[in-house]
């Protein structure tokens, strides 16, 4: 019973089960690596590996377990068990438990764990979420983002400072990085700022583009 383990670190936890995957199955299992967790991640989904980029992108997020236990109970003499998807750590301390499925991919089983899960989840102060499919544009954008989230992405400093003296006032991708200097050079770290939240950009309303709008986001 969680009441009995609520004070165990789940975000430390090894997955209590193996990551598994089938040739013409619809998973996709693999490891994700996490800047915020400094670690790799597991996860059996295109769509869970998206959850895992998200959360690594959240500043609230600290830390990140897959497969972190087993949830188990009865319904008359049938028994049950679930391992939800991931536990994450929030900065405040809060505990959040995350699983993941597609609306059009969930059957009576499934929100019957989910159900069950989020009750469990209350008894000890822990916040259910059901994760279903994000948006395609935002999360396409920030999948090219998360390929420079690793910190190596924000240097020089110098680079960064610059860029975000730029852009205190509005204007295209392209146009600010070639202000800075060698594109080549200067994008990795603009896109690494994005991917901060140091700079903001529109990831909803389409995709990328060099005249994508980019503005230094200010910080309280």
């Amino acid at each position: 019973m969680l009441q009995t383990s609520w004070d165990v670190r789940f975000e430390a936890v090894e997955p209590v089960r193996e990551f598994t995957w089938h040739k013409y199955g619809r998973g996709f299992a693999g490891w994700y690596y996490s800047v915020t967790t400094q670690e790799h991640v597991g996860y059996e989904s295109w769509l869970e590996r998206d959850r895992l980029v998200l959360l690594d992108r959240d500043p609230q997020v600290t830390a990140v377990a897959s497969q972190p236990f087993w949830l188990h109970w009865r319904e008359g003499e049938e028994k049950h068990r679930h391992a939800p998807d991931y536990f994450v750590r929030l900065a405040d301390g809060r505990a959040r438990v995350v699983d993941v499925r597609a609306e059009d991919d969930m059957d009576e089983r499934t929100r019957e764990s989910f159900a069950v899960t989020e009750r469990a989840c209350q008894t000890v102060g822990w916040e259910f979420v059901w994760a279903g499919r994000p948006d395609p544009v935002f999360m396409a954008n920030v999948r090219w983002l998360a390929r420079y989230r690793r910190t190596r992405c924000g240097r020089p400093e110098a680079v960064v400072d610059e860029l975000v003296e730029v852009f205190r006032e509005p204007k295209g991708l392209w146009e600010g990085a070639g202000l800075v200097g060698d594109r080549l050079r200067v994008l990795p770290v603009l896109f690494h700022l994005l991917w901060s939240g140091a700079l903001g950009t529109d990831l909803v309303g389409g995709l990328m583009q060099t005249g994508s709008l980019v503005w230094t986001e200010v910080r309280g």
